[in-house]
């Protein structure tokens, strides 16, 4: 096995034990909560598996060189390489994709899970989301 297929399986481990940890949050709260009671229950969850993460990690914008600290956060960052934006919505919309895919570029990762909490069955609720980067080292400027 090649390092690329290595990445891709090991990305694909990744991304199976984070939805077997939010389908196990969800089995066990079901939909109608709101989105910081499934992110504090998922952090417990991803602890009981020994997956690392961060929560609410601040996401700088750099523009034009300039590091701008605005606020942004992203809601969990899982073993440094896959995003979480987790949701508690009536339905996911396109902004909620564009949300999460401008989270990716702006930290330079490659790979994202929309999650909505909100709805009878999690599978239903789950998107995965790409970005173009070559995956580096995360939050840091583009080189020019």
């Amino acid at each position: 096995m090649n390092r690329r297929d290595a990445e891709a399986q090991s990305f694909s481990e990744l991304t199976r034990q984070t939805i077997g940890s939010c389908i196990e949050v969800h089995r066990h709260l079901g939909p109608g909560l709101l989105e910081s009671a499934y992110e504090h229950c998922l952090c417990h969850e991803l602890s009981l598996v020994g997956l690392v993460f961060e929560r609410q990690k601040p996401l700088p914008v750099v523009y034009k060189g300039v590091r701008l600290d605005c606020g942004y956060r992203l809601d969990l960052v899982v073993e440094s390489r896959l995003i979480l934006e987790l949701k508690a919505v009536e339905t996911l919309l396109p902004i909620h994709d564009a949300q999460l895919l401008t989270y990716l570029k702006l930290s330079r990762l490659t790979l994202g899970l929309l999650i909505n909490f909100n709805v009878p069955v999690l599978k239903s609720g789950l998107k995965r989301i790409a970005n173009n980067f070559q995956e580096s080292s995360a939050f840091s400027a583009p080189q020019r």
